[in-house]
């Protein structure tokens, strides 16, 4: 029986980080496909930045070899705004997501 691979990578000292993206119309939105080595905080961040989300609505961040998972959508707005600066120019969907995830 042949089985997929898995997208959680090896090792507890590894988090997993998904993007829920919308696509807008009947496309809708959708968990962004990720490779394994690039599902880190500081790459989906980066992606965020580079205007590889279309329109992020969502962010996750799982850890299955300790079993817990948890919604860091605000987080990661947080951080972007703490880190604007440095970024220079970013996406008009990227301040919309700062914007409509604040504390």
């Amino acid at each position: 029986m042949r089985t997929s691979p898995s997208i959680a990578p090896h090792g507890s000292e590894q988090d997993t980080y998904l993007v829920l993206d919308d696509f807008g119309g009947r496309l809708g939105c959708s968990w962004c496909e990720t490779a394994a080595d690039s599902a880190d905080r500081e790459t989906v961040i980066r992606d965020m930045v580079d205007g590889q989300y279309n329109y992020p609505v969502r962010i996750v961040v799982f850890n299955t070899a300790e079993g817990w998972s948890r919604d860091v959508t605000l987080d990661i707005a947080d951080e972007l705004r703490r880190r604007y600066v440095e970024f220079g120019e970013v996406p008009e969907s990227i301040l919309e997501f700062m914007e409509a995830n604040r504390r």
